[in-house]
């Protein structure tokens, strides 16, 4: 299990201070920047100074983070005479109080610690106020030194120790100070779960993704697996529907047999069918249902008459007609139009004993 090293970062008057927390215990502790060793694999924790950390508390949206981040930034951008624009605002945790930690930094200074990190080899997984590390006492106020810092922590306050800040804030009320061994538990309880992180946003940790081959030829052979077994699928439908098909049309062979003509031999049974009843029921539309037409346009036309008719292989009937006047003629085409014949006088119409009688070639349209 590897070790985690926490950096309390300078200030003008004070130097860095470190200390190293192995099995949940602060294991060791120093000044000074520590000596990185060359193979570590040490987590890193950055602590700033309290003094450069403006602390708030409020409830803010729960539904995602972007939504409490844009509501902290409206309440930091009230409460602050610096422009939004120039800080970084960053939104917390603790437990399930209602209330959640807000950290507001000016932009440039959280560049300036990360820069400063980098410098010294460190890309910290965390980056946390000094008074974040103090628990969170139910009432009245705590007091510690951190890295050769006063903090002091309330409810739903944090800051830089300062005589008269501190009276004031307090209401003249001294804070409890914190034993070292409590104080200690209390910086690896707040470094395994940080309650605030100030790298959000554009100064989040950037991780890099690892390639993990094994499980990328896993997917591999999964890929094919899964390719042949839907092709396998596809050929199995493919035959079965190809059975199917083959059943149907020697079901409909055999049963277009029975309607040709006894005695005929058989080669190829659905032309011969279709040809059977061509004969039997004439071209077109047939002989009969072009008669029936022709009638119906008939009575519905007072004063008209059939005289003659004949109906030609290719489907055509050519109808003699007696009409009393040429609308009739006019109204007997729209008839058979409607019902959906083409009807075309063949000729001019001739008048006999005050009728016209002339011929009408019947056609399916």
């Amino acid at each position: 299990m590897s070790d985690t090293l926490v950096l309390f970062l300078p200030t003008h008057d004070v130097p860095w201070r470190w200390l190293r927390i192995a099995d949940n215990v602060v294991a060791a502790r120093g000044e000074g920047f520590p000596t990185l060793p060359a193979e570590s694999e040490d987590s890193h924790v950055a602590v700033v100074p309290a003094d450069a950390v403006t602390l708030h508390w409020a409830e803010l949206p729960d539904r995602s983070l972007a939504q409490s981040v844009t509501a902290a930034r409206m309440l930091a951008a009230d409460a602050s005479a610096t422009p939004i624009g120039e800080l970084h605002v960053a939104v917390g945790r603790e437990g399930t109080n209602l209330e959640r930690p807000i950290g507001v930094v000016a932009t440039t200074q959280m560049q300036a610690w990360l820069a400063e990190l980098a410098a010294n080899g460190i890309d910290p997984e965390l980056v946390l106020p000094a008074p974040m590390l103090l628990p969170r006492p139910d009432s009245g106020y705590l007091r510690a030194d951190l890295g050769g810092e006063g903090v002091v922590r309330g409810p739903t306050s944090g800051f830089a120790d300062e005589a008269r800040l501190t009276e004031l804030i307090t209401g003249g009320a001294a804070p409890e100070v914190m034993p070292r061994e409590a104080l200690e538990a209390a910086i690896v309880a707040a470094v395994a779960t940080p309650s605030l992180d100030l790298r959000q946003g554009a100064f989040a940790r950037r991780t890099s993704i690892g390639v993990d081959w094994g499980l990328i030829r896993r997917l591999g052979w999964l890929s094919v697996a899964i390719f042949a077994v839907t092709l396998l699928i596809t050929l199995v439908q493919v035959l079965i529907y190809s059975s199917a098909a083959d059943e149907l049309e020697r079901r409909a062979d055999l049963l277009a047999r029975t309607g040709i003509s006894r005695g005929e031999a058989v080669s190829d049974a659905d032309r011969q069918l279709t040809a059977r009843i061509e004969r039997l029921r004439g071209g077109g539309m047939g002989f009969s249902r072009t008669a029936a037409a022709v009638f119906g346009a008939i009575r519905a036309t007072p004063g008209t008459e059939v005289r003659t008719l004949s109906f030609d292989p290719a489907g055509a009937m050519r109808v003699t007609v007696g009409v009393q006047n040429e609308g009739q003629i006019l109204q007997l085409q729209r008839s058979l139009d409607a019902a959906g014949f083409d009807a075309t006088p063949m000729g001019q119409f001739q008048s006999s004993s005050g009728r016209l009688s002339g011929d009408i070639m019947v056609k399916p349209r």
